[in-house]
Parts: C-alpha cells; sequence; structure tokens
C-alpha cells in the first residue's frame, strides 16, 4: 500500500487502512508498541497534535515507514493540502 499524505486526516487514513489489512484492532495494534486504544481512535480521527514520538511507535507497529520527497509541481489546491 502506497498513498500520499497531505493531511492529518489522510494520515489517519493510510494508518487506518494498513491496521484494518494487517486484521488488528486499535488495542490490538496499540499493545505492539504500548499505545493507548484512545490514542490510536484519536489518530484514526484525524486530530491534529499528535507526538512525533507516538507517530513514529503507531507507525512502526504497522510495519509502515514515512518518506519525505519534494512535491511534485501542481495547478491545483485541495482543500487537504497545507
Amino acid at each position: 500500500m502506497e498513498q500520499l499524505v497531505h493531511s492529518p486526516k489522510s494520515l489517519a487514513s493510510a494508518i487506518t487502512r494498513q491496521r484494518k489489512a494487517k486484521k488488528l484492532s486499535q488495542t490490538e495494534a496499540g499493545s505492539i508498541f504500548n499505545i493507548e486504544q484512545s490514542t490510536f481512535s484519536s489518530i484514526e480521527n484525524g486530530a491534529p497534535g499528535t507526538r512525533l514520538e507516538t507517530l513514529f511507535r503507531i507507525l512502526a507497529a504497522l510495519d509502515l515507514e514515512m518518506v519525505i520527497r519534494p512535491k511534485t509541481v501542481s495547478t491545483h489546491k485541495t482543500e487537504e493540502s497545507w
């Protein structure tokens, strides 16, 4: 699965999709790296303000990685873009 992330909402979607693909509940995924179910729920609902440490723990728990690259030039902006 590869997904372009532009906002907390699109990040939440990517995390949720991967968790469900692995057939894990929020509680099960959180227990891998000691993350509360309520924290998982908050992130999957697109809540801003997640600590980077928590985000990286969630990515690790779901076997995901973050790649930073220059943005491609676009002539339009979406509401989700920052």
